[in-house]
């Protein structure tokens, strides 16, 4: 059976053809029922072929000019990224993924970098899920975010810092349940500090914790508390600037 495509009154998004109603001969000859085989029947039905026709091409055109070609400023050397070991790739922070990150417009990129990296790799690393989501959900990729942040848990053996919780707290945002974002966000306080001689104790909320350069910085406890206060705190804005430092501050 031939099948074409009924032009919809939806505009086409980004990336996505406009919902279609599928339109067969069938119903074309229901259409033109009642009209009598004469020249000017023949005539209105040629007229419908030819309108579903450019109906078709229009939707198969605007697919393909949707697809968006990424900017110049978003350019980047494909095989030296790919041939970075994890550590360099992930952690770099002017040489793996960050870099293309922080260029403005360029999160998509980035992103698909990140997914490119971990096929090219055959890794199930639960960060590099967890970033790549990270930066979908930054170019408001919701869904998309969700699921990769499903495959960034840790296993209870694993998680003692709240991290499982942080997860959940994050995916709450991106589904817009700010109900469960508060819940999530009072359990997280309430993760007690792991113990152990190599581990700093926590004093009045913070846990000084000393680098590899030599430096020492303070951090709030539990770890990414901050980051879930600053999601509840502006939870009408999008993740990119809920994420952002801005938002982390007591607006209470």
């Amino acid at each position: 059976m031939v099948e074409f495509r009924e032009c919809g009154s939806a505009a086409i998004g980004k990336g996505t053809a406009a919902p279609a109603r599928s339109v067969t001969i069938n119903a074309i000859n229901r259409i033109t029922a009642g009209y009598s085989t004469t020249a000017h029947s023949f005539e209105i039905t040629m007229r419908i072929l030819n309108i579903l026709l450019s109906c078709v091409l229009v939707i198969s055109c605007n697919v393909v000019s949707a697809q968006e070609v990424p900017p110049k400023k978003c350019a980047y050397d494909r095989a030296r990224l790919l041939a970075l070991d994890e550590n360099q790739f992930d952690q770099d922070m002017s040489g793996g993924w960050r870099q293309l990150s922080s260029i403005p417009g360029c999160a998509r990129v980035a992103a698909d970098v990140l997914h490119d990296y971990r096929e090219a790799h055959h890794i199930e690393s639960g960060l590099l899920f967890w970033h790549e989501a990270q930066v979908r959900a930054q170019d408001g990729q919701y869904l998309e975010a969700i699921a990769l942040m499903k495959r960034a848990y840790k296993t209870p053996e694993e998680d003692k810092a709240g991290w499982n919780l942080y997860v959940d707290a994050t995916i709450a945002f991106l589904s817009r349940d700010k109900a469960a974002l508060g819940q999530l966000k009072s359990k997280l306080t309430a993760v007690p500090p792991p113990l152990g001689a190599d581990i700093p104790p926590v004093v009045n909320g913070y846990m000084e914790l000393d680098f590899a350069d030599g430096s020492k910085k303070k951090i709030r406890w539990p770890i990414n508390i901050e980051v879930v206060e600053g999601l509840e705190n502006c939870f009408d804005q999008p993740y990119a600037e809920a994420y952002s430092d801005v938002c982390r501050e007591n607006k209470h």
